[in-house]
């Protein structure tokens, strides 16, 4: 399905869940697409859930940016678009839950924290106002690596291993099909516009926005997770001891095998440990 975002359309999957507990709204990390949720929003709408997986912009098979603004505010203003579609599209008297890793929970913690009445709770996905420099960096070094991109999906299997050595290597690489797109040249290079590096750069000469997550995360009053990767290098203890303290009544979850890309690295026991939080919300009326 389309979507409309605020510098162009944005694609997004809609799963139908067997029952009604409300609107999940996913949100992935810079680089990522919106099949990097399949599995989890899969197991969600058989939960009950009507579950919606967004690509970014510049990301998958949404629109690149005209202008090339890949700025927190850019991806702010899509996502406080995107959220009261769902609503409209859900027949919801109130927000949806949104679940953010990464980008996509700085996105929803800024919206939210900044605007309001955009979730009716939040899960934040191995991000917190506070980024680890050396785990930031680890991602832009993954991300600039590829500029040339690759000659087939061996080579993008390959580069994948390199960066996630805590995962199992799959047999069959059809699956990052989806996370490449075939240039004239023939090559193959990663789903998402070149130029989204400059955000990640201006991010890191910002601290990643520390001052301004903060300040928004102070704002948050609905319910809010934090699902940790355990071997995370981008989310640390002090990390997590500031955010409950910028958000007093937040929780905190650790997956202990997983590192930063948690729902991939360890897809069952995300949702599990998502399962208890979402099922304690308040119900979701209908308009």
């Amino acid at each position: 399905m389309t979507l409309t975002g605020a510098s162009g359309d944005l694609r997004a999957d809609r799963w139908n869940g067997d029952g009604w507990r409300g609107a999940l709204l996913m949100l992935h990390g810079g680089g990522q697409t919106r099949h990097s949720w399949d599995r989890a929003a899969r197991l969600l709408a058989g939960d009950g859930w009507q579950v919606f997986t967004l690509d970014a912009r510049g990301h998958g098979e949404s629109a690149w940016a005209p202008d090339g603004d890949y700025s927190i505010d850019g991806f702010v203003a899509d996502y406080l678009l995107v959220a009261a579609q769902v609503r409209d599209l859900c027949g919801m008297a109130v927000p949806p839950v949104v679940i953010g890793a990464s980008l996509g929970g700085m996105t929803a913690l800024v919206g939210e924290g900044e605007h309001g009445d955009t979730a009716r709770a939040l899960v934040l996905v191995d991000i917190a106002p506070r980024i680890e420099p050396s785990g930031a960096e680890r991602v832009g070094v993954f991300m600039r690596s590829a500029s040339g991109g690759f000659e087939s999906l061996v080579e993008v299997a390959d580069a994948v291993a390199a960066y996630q050595p805590q995962r199992t290597r799959p047999a069959n690489h059809d699956n990052l099909r989806r996370n490449v797109r075939q240039a004239e040249d023939g090559r193959l290079y990663w789903h998402w516009d070149p130029a989204f590096l400059r955000f990640g750069d201006a991010a890191r000469g910002e601290g990643f926005h520390h001052e301004r997550l903060s300040e928004a995360a102070r704002r948050v009053r609905v319910p809010t997770l934090l699902v940790r990767g355990g071997k995370s290098d981008m989310v640390s203890d002090d990390a997590v001891d500031e955010l409950l303290q910028l958000i007093p009544a937040a929780t905190v979850v650790d997956v202990a095998g997983a590192a930063h890309m948690v729902a991939g690295d360890d897809n069952a026991v995300f949702v599990e440990q998502m399962t208890g939080f979402l099922h304690a919300l308040p119900a979701a009326d209908r308009a």
